[in-house]
């Protein structure tokens, strides 16, 4: 039996890993990370690994997935068989040649042809143990019974070494060159010769550690000089199992999208149509609709609708006309809001968007104290084991879920505005629509509040960020049970006594036997009246500071010691809403702190400054603090997170220095003040949008994309509202568009139109633009560098 991990790679650079999952063969890890990728990469890895204590931890398998390849799986879930790890396989980077060959007269008058290679640089080797490598190249012409190899100096951790090194090489010898010779070559046999350029991380007292190969046919160069970039490749007997089925298998599902978004103008028709989408009548009719209805996998629409909606403050009068036009085909009171509609749909991604700070405020702290000091609360009679005491357990749970139920209804002054605007249209609706229901106004809100957006977050904590990891199989069902209760609790109508016979397990009946009492009824009423009213909940400022990210990551002293390894150091860092902190381990107090207020800018730190990649800079009123992140996700992530929470500082700057202040002078510009103005732009402007982290074109792109692909749905549905309108009445044998909902086939035609003529017209500036990207970033350029051999 095995103790399992897996870690999650940009080629060769790990950004995130699971947890442990001990002494199974068999482990199930059920985590989802989600990350921009925030530099060009060649494969996503997947890396399995068997933990080991005492010893470095043994590589079971790897699944390698090239970028190219990526779309091919996303969205689909996957077995991938584990392929063997070789180092010979394991490569990144580029490589920037120069190659020519020349025509030489020797002194007796006959010609012979010289090769001349150039390294030039290298971009984007790995990393090794962590650190930057210390590279080095062979250059070699290889051939039938040749091969001759030169090689460069060494270059000290980098990872983007400048060789810029020139290398000869004799290709043919004149006719009075001694046939004795190993390297001679006949004319015809230039067409067997090739140039092989290794690359390898110099071990000093260990082994040599290859980085990569590229290799270029001699016959291909003329006498003009050849220059280009080469993306580095695995050896060609690298790799290689003796058996397909010696290593396991690994099941992923992977949503990749990669979209190319235009300047904001181009986007002004398509973002037009949508935010006006709540004007129109019917609401079936409008764009934001159709969108929905012509992507049968609704998440792929719902989450940019209501990002774009949110982020243009439109998305309340949205899902208020969504709302009510499902609330006329809902016949019976207590089946309000239970299906998976567009309106359950758009509350749900609204609340992951707006309610991530609240859940953290509210939850955190006692799904902490659960998940690091489980109690056992098993209650099933078929789940408990010999000596289990289940009244025992009835009273941990009861305590739990007393904890979690009282954070909840006494929270309700943290509800964000937007959420409360949504609930109380929500329970205006349902009180018009059932005006002699007393309870539909509670349970219209309880079945977001409660059912769709608390429960789920207790059941899943790490899908909302509450956990860093998956719960283990006990505390998961814990959670299991808190959740199902805390359901309960909030469902107004679950309330009464002649609910209890509604549970499927006895058990659970028993237990709620517990909670019948009226103090749980007034709070949860109390607590709805409270989060569905039209007065605004949320505080300027929140009493207690929001968590927003922790980690531990290196930090350069300030100033105490001398440059070199010790200069860094591991530190915890949290960020809240109010400061930055550092501290020796998570748990001790902040050695140092950052008010939020104070911070002037975050930028990234150029990898030349100490030789360290991953490092980014904290400008505030004191020294810079320079920090190196483990990978480069996390680089971005901690940079992104502190500009959004310091972009509303009155005093940002405008310029800084990319580089470090070291002996007496800036890295960067020279300058010899420590206090001297900085030589660069700041990367990070202030916003439209400051609560919310929503690139609005962004989003506007990636609808374009899913009505461009849906574009045969939306002709079809064209032709419906046609055939409607010429036959005045509804089709009585099925088609192909029978399922979508016309319901004013003039106004849905109109609309259709307009989606058609600017997805059209934004499919040209795609063209020209990827015309455009095809001519600048020409086969062989750093931006599409040359992928194996050439011919």
């Amino acid at each position: 039996m095995r103790d399992c991990f897996c870690t999650i790679n940009l080629d060769q650079e790990e950004v995130y890993r699971t947890q442990v999952v001990e002494k199974s063969l068999s482990p199930f890890f059920g985590e989802e990370f989600y990350f921009e990728i925030p530099r060009i990469f060649q494969c996503l890895s997947f890396y399995v690994y068997d933990k080991n204590v005492l010893q470095r931890d043994l590589r079971i398998g790897k699944v390698a997935i090239k970028k190219e390849d990526l779309s091919l799986y996303s969205g689909k879930e996957n077995w991938f068989m584990l392929q063997p790890v070789d180092s010979n396989s394991e490569v990144q980077g580029k490589v920037h040649l120069e190659l020519k060959l020349n025509e030489l007269i020797t002194d007796n008058g006959s010609v012979c042809q010289q090769l001349v290679v150039q390294l030039k640089e290298c971009h984007g080797l790995p990393l090794i143990n962590g650190q930057n490598c210390d590279p080095y190249a062979t250059v070699s012409v290889v051939g039938p019974s040749r091969n001759d190899q030169k090689k460069t100096k060494v270059k000290k951790k980098t990872s983007n070494p400048q060789f810029n090194e020139t290398f000869y090489f004799e290709v043919t010898r004149s006719s009075s060159y001694t046939k004795k010779s190993q390297f001679q070559v006949e004319e015809e046999d230039i067409e067997k010769l090739e140039v092989r350029v290794d690359l390898w991380n110099n071990g000093n007292l260990v082994q040599d550690l290859f980085l990569g190969e590229i290799r270029i046919p001699v016959k291909v160069l003329g006498s003009d000089s050849f220059q280009a970039w080469y993306l580095l490749q695995p050896r060609e007997n690298g790799n290689k199992s003796t058996k397909i089925d010696d290593h396991g298998s690994l099941r992923l599902n992977i949503c990749y999208a990669e979209d190319h978004v235009l300047p904001s103008e181009y986007y002004v028709s398509l973002r037009d149509l949508l935010l006006k989408s709540s004007d129109v009548e019917p609401i079936s009719a409008s764009a934001a609709y159709i969108l929905a209805e012509v992507c049968r996998d609704k998440f792929d629409a719902i989450l940019p609708l209501v990002r774009v909606l949110l982020h243009h403050h439109t998305l309340v009068q949205f899902v208020t006309a969504v709302a009510e036009l499902e609330l006329k085909d809902t016949q019976e009171a207590n089946t309000i809001f239970r299906g998976n509609s567009l309106t359950t749909r758009c509350l749900d991604e609204m609340m992951k968007i707006v309610g991530k700070h609240y859940l953290k405020v509210t939850l955190k702290p006692i799904l902490d104290e659960i998940c690091e000091n489980p109690k056992p609360c098993e209650i099933d009679p078929l789940k408990l084991r010999e000596g289990d005491n289940v009244e025992v357990h009835k009273e941990n749970l009861r305590c739990y879920v007393d904890k979690v139920f009282k954070t909840v209804v006494q929270s309700s002054i943290s509800c964000p505005t937007l959420m409360c605007d949504v609930f109380c249209s929500l329970r205006r609706l349902a009180a018009e629509r059932f005006p002699n229901d007393p309870h539909v106004q509670y349970s219209a809100v309880s079945s977001f509040v409660f059912l769709r957006f608390f429960a789920v977050a207790v059941v899943s904590p790490h899908t909302f960020h509450l956990r860093p990891h998956h719960p283990d199989a006990q505390t998961s069902r814990t959670l299991t049970l808190i959740s199902k209760a805390i359901q309960t609790l909030g469902s107004w109508g679950s309330l009464s006594k002649s609910k209890l016979s509604s549970f499927k397990e006895t058990f659970m009946c028993e237990f709620f036997k517990m909670f019948q009492e009226e103090e749980y009824v007034e709070a949860v009423k109390k607590f709805l009246d409270e989060v569905s009213s039209s007065e605004s909940k949320e505080p300027n400022i929140m009493s207690e500071p929001v968590h927003l990210k922790e980690g531990e990551m290196y930090k350069r002293a300030q100033g105490r010691t001398r440059i070199g390894k010790k200069n860094f150091k591991k530190r915890w860092f949290c960020l809240t809403s109010r400061e930055l902190t550092y501290h020796k381990q998570q748990d001790k107090e902040a050695i140092y702190a950052i008010p939020v207020k104070n911070i002037l800018a975050v930028e990234k730190l150029e990898e030349s400054a100490f030789n360290k990649k991953n490092m980014f800079q904290v400008i505030h009123v004191e020294k810079p603090l320079y920090v190196q992140a483990n990978n480069c996700v996390e680089a971005s992530e901690w940079i992104e997170a502190l500009c959004r929470v310091s972009r509303c500082n009155q005093k940002r700057l405008n310029v800084y220095h990319p580089s470090a202040f070291l002996n007496g002078n800036w890295l960067c510009c020279k300058a010899t003040s420590e206090h001297s103005v900085g030589c660069t732009p700041c990367t990070a402007g202030v916003p439209a949008e400051i609560q919310l982290e929503i690139d609005g074109d962004r989003e506007t792109e990636r609808i374009y994309s899913l009505f461009a692909i849906n574009m045969t749905k939306l002709q079809k549905m064209e032709e419906a509202c046609g055939s409607i309108a010429v036959y005045q009445g509804p089709r009585k044998e099925p088609d192909d568009y029978s399922n979508f909902k016309i319901e004013d086939s003039v106004a849905t035609f109109q609309t259709l139109q307009q989606i058609i003529s600017v997805v059209e017209e934004l499919n040209e500036h795609h063209d020209r633009y990827r015309k455009k990207r095809s001519c600048n970033a020409k086969y062989g350029s750093e931006e599409n560098p040359i992928v194996g051999k050439i011919s």
